[in-house]
């Protein structure tokens, strides 16, 4: 140990930098590859710095931030208890009722549910909630489902930038740079509601317009009941009550002095405790066992791996020295700087999923305060990175989380999802909303 922090000593005394980016693109070529689950590729790559000596055991824990596994997981529980009532599956209804079951319409108003959604939940928690209710009512209609799917991952992913909370970069983000939920609503959902509203438009000019279903298809979706979608109305008053306490404790977390992690994980648990008050202790465990069972934990464990393999990156000096280039590169400027973070994160978090992307680019931007005069000279840097990594997943089918989510729902549904045919379609309308986001970043930061 020196002064507290860990100094690496690899096995065979070779240089921990070297050992240390080979486990790193080690690590994102398998996880890119797709044929060994991610959460246990991080996982083995985390266990290799440590056995290999770039980090020890303590060091590896330091790493983990676990105000963003917190605050993943609360939110994942208050979406698994709320989902039971059936209000999102209400609100798709009501939303494709409200377009009066026009295919046009309904494209237009299920991406404004789905970004507003996302905002406030996890993308991937999203679609899962919107996309088997998007395809009843394609069927109904005799539409093809594959331009209302494609219109909800982008709505997914540019809806999730707006908030803290919505996308796991901005998590991530956040959690390391003590930015607040105010903070990103403030800076980033002006330019989310244009970027949102260009691509709404784009989709009704590519495919809308030309979508068309019968009238008697029309009326058997006018007649769906979004009433009955409500399967429980304590739990719907009990849940709604807990999301605005938590949404308001984001607002004063700052007043609060709380983290993100610990709202969550306590409005987690305050939601919890009222859907189980009053039921027998066997019932309780049932419950909570269901309720635990829809955590996503692959995602969790892939963010706790991830966490310790990028610590040993920076541990071992490599994110330093980057940053020392990139600065180079840039002649220290900010504008040239700033701009480089937003198109070359949107470039490659199309290619590569934007979560280690992001958690990689964090300890590099974090080393670059001393030229740009400290932690308040990299806020136009900390958004250029949160808009190109939420965008740029919008990219290719790989890009985001929510993507593939979508991409395997409707597989099982019969629905071909191409990756090549994807990216033919989406990688140009990204490219839009990050030169939208470029105008943006430059005018109101630099």
């Amino acid at each position: 140990m020196h002064g507290g922090e860990w100094v690496p000593k690899v096995l065979f005394g070779l240089d921990p930098m070297w050992v240390s980016t080979l486990m790193l693109l080690a690590t994102y070529v398998i996880i890119m590859t797709e044929k060994i689950n991610r959460a246990i590729v991080a996982l083995l790559g985390a266990g290799a710095m440590i056995l290999l000596g770039v980090l020890n055991q303590e060091a590896a824990i330091r790493g983990v931030d676990f105000n963003t596994i917190a605050l993943l997981t609360g939110m994942m529980i208050i979406v698994a208890v709320t989902r039971k009532c059936g209000v999102f599956q209400y609100v798709a209804i009501w939303s494709a009722k409200k377009a009066k079951a026009d295919p046009a319409g309904i494209l237009l108003m299920l991406q404004i549910v789905t970004a507003v959604f996302s905002a406030f939940l996890d993308n991937v928690t999203t679609v899962l909630l919107i996309v088997p209710v998007t395809l009843v009512i394609c069927e109904e209609l005799k539409i093809k489902p594959y331009p209302v799917l494609v219109a909800e991952i982008f709505a997914s992913n540019i809806g999730g930038t707006a908030t803290l909370i919505g996308d796991p970069p901005n998590i991530i983000i956040g959690s390391a740079t003590g930015l607040t939920f105010n903070d990103f609503v403030v800076n980033l959902s002006p330019v989310i509601v244009v970027i949102q509203l260009v691509t709404c438009l784009i989709f009704h000019l590519l495919w809308g317009r030309t979508m068309k279903a019968a009238p008697e298809d029309r009326a058997r979706v006018m007649a769906f009941n979004e009433n009955e979608a409500i399967t429980d109305r304590l739990l719907l008053k009990q849940a709604l009550f807990v999301l605005a306490l938590v949404i308001l404790a984001f607002v004063l977390a700052r007043f609060l002095h709380l983290e993100p992690g610990t709202i969550a994980m306590f409005g987690a648990a305050l939601l919890m405790l009222l859907h189980v008050l009053g039921k027998p202790a066997e019932e309780q465990s049932h419950s909570v066992h269901g309720i635990f069972g829809e955590v996503e934990w692959i995602t969790i464990f892939f963010f706790v791996g991830l966490f310790m393999v990028v610590y040993g990156v920076e541990t071992a000096g490599v994110l330093k020295m980057l940053a020392e280039k990139l600065i180079a590169l840039t002649g220290g400027d900010l504008k040239v700087t700033a701009l480089s973070i937003l198109w070359a994160s949107a470039i490659l978090s199309a290619i590569v999923d934007n979560i280690p992307f992001v958690a990689t680019m964090i300890p590099l931007i974090k080393n670059m305060a001393p030229t740009f005069g400290g932690a308040d000279g990299l806020l136009p840097l900390w958004w250029a990175l949160s808009l190109g990594a939420c965008l740029g997943g919008n990219g290719t089918l790989i890009g985001a989380s929510a993507n593939l989510t979508v991409a395997g729902m409707a597989e099982r549904a019969g629905i071909r999802f191409s990756f090549i045919e994807y990216t033919k379609i989406a990688f140009p309308i990204m490219l839009v909303s990050i030169v939208i986001s470029t105008g943006y970043v430059w005018w109101r930061y630099l």
